[in-house]
């Protein structure tokens, strides 16, 4: 009869790393791919207000931005302000900024663009009434409130 021998002192096969650099890089690509940078540096407070109805937004590489709030340097005063891409900017800039972004934008795609309110909760109504006004006269009719949803309260 055959005897058979134990080893108990064989170690286990190595952990095959040759793929590893193609598993690194197939991520790399990935995250590449899906992630989008910051295009607009918020010099602006922007505390959203809470809201119970809320949506997403389907398309947000069709929204424009307008920033509202008080200036985050305390050397530019505590009066709000409004920012339109990287700079501060009054009313009377809005028509020239949405012109800008329907010009930027594919001709299908205009008819589809957004404006976009982020608003700092403490801001007064009348600055955001001005800036609805302005967007009436170019026919920016789209307009969304930025906000967060509320938190539910546990019964």
């Amino acid at each position: 009869m055959a005897r058979f021998k134990k080893e108990g002192s064989k170690e286990p096969p190595a952990l095959n790393t040759s793929s590893m650099p193609d598993i690194i890089f197939m991520m790399l690509i990935f995250f590449m791919m899906v992630t989008t940078m910051r295009e607009v540096t918020v010099k602006v407070r922007i505390k959203a207000p809470d809201a119970t109805e809320v949506q997403k937004l389907e398309k947000k590489a069709l929204v424009s931005y307008i920033y509202v709030g008080p200036p985050l340097q305390t050397k530019l005063g505590t009066e709000s302000r409004i920012q339109l891409n990287d700079s501060f900017r009054s009313v009377a800039d809005i028509a020239e900024f949405i012109f800008s972004e329907r010009e930027a934008r594919p001709e299908a795609d205009r008819p589809l663009l957004t404006t976009s309110l982020k608003v700092d909760k403490e801001v007064r109504m009348g600055i955001v009434t001005d800036i609805k006004q302005e967007l009436r006269k170019v026919g920016a009719f789209k307009i969304n409130y930025s906000t967060r949803k509320k938190a539910e309260a546990n019964d």
